[in-house]
């Protein structure tokens, strides 16, 4: 088997930005105890915030043939529903490749942290986690060229 990273030395350095997004569903009881800072392990957003931002750093630690980028910017929102927890990440950077993978991770990182913050109260009397889903990661947008 053959694997390798791609050349982008030829590539010349330009503005990109990407933003992925993910969501995590949750029971109603436990999205009323985020939204009421409630959860035993601390403030679920701030703590997924960091993870979030945590994930895009590491990103080519994590996924081998990805590169080394400077990240210029990582921006991290929530939205609350009735039914679980959205999560958008946009990441920022001048570089010769994109910011799509990421962004991804900075997702993924926030939705594994928000399930690890909120596990105790999403399972059920034999220990499963029959409601709790985590659904929908994709990217949503990219740009590259001019920053904006």
């Amino acid at each position: 088997m053959d694997v390798r990273m791609v050349d982008v030395t030829g590539k010349d350095e330009v503005y990109r930005e990407a933003t992925a997004t993910g969501f995590i569903r949750l029971k109603p009881s436990t999205i009323e105890a985020v939204r009421k800072g409630l959860v035993e392990k601390g403030d679920v957003l701030a703590a997924s915030t960091i993870a979030a931002i945590l994930g895009v750093k590491e990103t080519p630690r994590v996924l081998p043939l990805t590169h080394n980028i400077p990240i210029t910017h990582v921006k991290v929102d929530f939205t609350v529903l009735d039914e679980g927890i959205r999560v958008h990440v946009t990441v920022k950077t001048t570089a010769k490749t994109g910011v799509e993978m990421e962004a991804l991770m900075g997702v993924a990182a926030a939705l594994l942290n928000i399930w690890d913050m909120v596990k105790k109260y999403e399972k059920d009397e034999k220990g499963q986690y029959p409601d709790t889903l985590i659904t929908d990661v994709r990217v949503v947008e990219k740009r590259k060229g001019d920053y904006q």
